[in-house]
């Protein structure tokens, strides 16, 4: 019985073409699905339970709603709002704005009478139901 030695075959070296391509598919996803643009803070603090503010402040009380905000009972627009609190407050008759959020108001809406708030340098806010 005759046994054949098989022929020595070369080792192929392994092609990096398949891993190269599945590297950039992975870094072009990831790319892609970042998010690199920053959205805009707002600072919020925890106020404590049971506290009240003294007799001698003056609160404005805003209110946000599915039909818009009204700022004591006024109607008003988030664009008017900064200029109304700054001239209230000059004024002295804005020491607290107590802002009372309705059903149907947005998650954006809120957002933006906080960040209107903030932005007009005005009193302080405070959130009730």
């Amino acid at each position: 019985m005759r046994i054949e030695a098989g022929t020595y075959r070369r080792a192929r070296r392994m092609s990096l073409t398949s891993l190269i391509d599945v590297i950039f598919l992975l870094l072009l996803f990831f790319m892609l699905t970042a998010t690199f643009s920053r959205f805009g803070d707002v600072e919020l603090t925890v106020g404590g339970n049971g506290v009240s503010q003294p007799a001698d402040q003056t609160s404005v009380f805003l209110r946000l709603g599915a039909d818009g905000l009204s700022l004591n009972g006024a109607p008003l627009t988030v664009a008017g709002l900064g200029d109304r609190l700054t001239d209230l407050r000059e004024a002295g008759r804005a020491d607290v704005v107590v802002l009372s959020v309705r059903e149907g108001a947005t998650s954006q809406q809120l957002v933006d009478v906080i960040a209107a708030v903030g932005a007009s340098g005005g009193p302080p806010l405070q959130i009730v139901r």
